[in-house]
Protein backbone atom coordinates (compact mmCIF):
# COMPACT_ATOMS: atom_id res chain seq x y z
CA UNK A 1 0.00 0.00 0.00
CA UNK A 2 1.14 3.21 -0.90
CA UNK A 3 1.25 5.90 1.95
CA UNK A 4 -0.88 8.54 0.69
CA UNK A 5 -3.66 8.28 -2.18
CA UNK A 6 -4.38 10.61 -5.11
CA UNK A 7 -7.06 13.09 -5.03
CA UNK A 8 -8.74 11.30 -8.15
CA UNK A 9 -9.00 8.01 -5.63
CA UNK A 10 -10.24 9.60 -2.73
CA UNK A 11 -13.18 11.58 -4.40
CA UNK A 12 -15.79 8.69 -4.34
CA UNK A 13 -15.13 7.96 -0.61
CA UNK A 14 -16.90 8.94 2.27
CA UNK A 15 -14.95 11.90 4.81
CA UNK A 16 -15.81 11.91 8.19
CA UNK A 17 -14.68 14.78 10.81
CA UNK A 18 -14.95 14.68 14.21
CA UNK A 19 -18.37 15.66 15.89
CA UNK A 20 -15.87 18.01 18.30
CA UNK A 21 -14.63 19.54 15.08
CA UNK A 22 -15.51 23.30 14.83
CA UNK A 23 -16.13 24.98 12.15
CA UNK A 24 -12.94 26.70 11.60
CA UNK A 25 -11.60 24.54 9.46
CA UNK A 26 -8.62 23.06 11.36
CA UNK A 27 -10.04 19.52 10.96
CA UNK A 28 -8.63 15.85 9.98
CA UNK A 29 -10.94 13.92 8.42
CA UNK A 30 -11.07 10.66 8.06
CA UNK A 31 -12.19 7.52 5.58
CA UNK A 32 -12.70 4.51 5.50
CA UNK A 33 -11.36 2.13 2.35
CA UNK A 34 -12.50 -0.69 1.08
CA UNK A 35 -9.54 -2.67 2.48
CA UNK A 36 -10.63 -1.26 5.92
CA UNK A 37 -7.70 0.48 6.30
CA UNK A 38 -8.19 4.42 6.75
CA UNK A 39 -7.27 7.86 4.60
CA UNK A 40 -6.95 11.41 6.44
CA UNK A 41 -6.72 14.35 4.96
CA UNK A 42 -6.59 18.01 5.78
CA UNK A 43 -10.17 19.77 5.68
CA UNK A 44 -8.55 23.01 4.30
CA UNK A 45 -7.03 21.18 1.28
CA UNK A 46 -9.86 18.57 0.20
CA UNK A 47 -8.19 18.37 -2.95
CA UNK A 48 -4.93 16.84 -1.83
CA UNK A 49 -3.17 14.14 -1.30
CA UNK A 50 -4.54 11.63 1.88
CA UNK A 51 -2.53 9.81 4.13
CA UNK A 52 -3.32 5.98 4.63
CA UNK A 53 -2.89 4.02 7.60
CA UNK A 54 -3.47 0.27 8.41
CA UNK A 55 -5.66 -0.51 10.95
CA UNK A 56 -4.01 -1.71 13.75
CA UNK A 57 -1.91 1.65 13.77
CA UNK A 58 -4.75 3.92 13.50
CA UNK A 59 -7.02 2.20 16.04
CA UNK A 60 -3.53 2.40 18.28
CA UNK A 61 -3.76 6.24 17.38
CA UNK A 62 -7.69 6.28 18.37
CA UNK A 63 -7.33 4.98 21.50
CA UNK A 64 -4.40 6.98 22.50
CA UNK A 65 -6.61 9.61 21.77
CA UNK A 66 -9.21 8.76 23.67
CA UNK A 67 -7.38 7.25 26.62
CA UNK A 68 -5.45 11.00 27.14
CA UNK A 69 -2.49 10.10 26.02
CA UNK A 70 -1.38 12.94 23.75
CA UNK A 71 -2.20 16.48 25.98
CA UNK A 72 -4.09 19.29 24.64
CA UNK A 73 -4.33 17.52 21.59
Amino acid sequence: MKPYIECASAAGLAWVKSSYSGNNGNCVEVASLPTGDRALRDSKNPHGPALTVTTTPYATFVHGVASGAFPGA
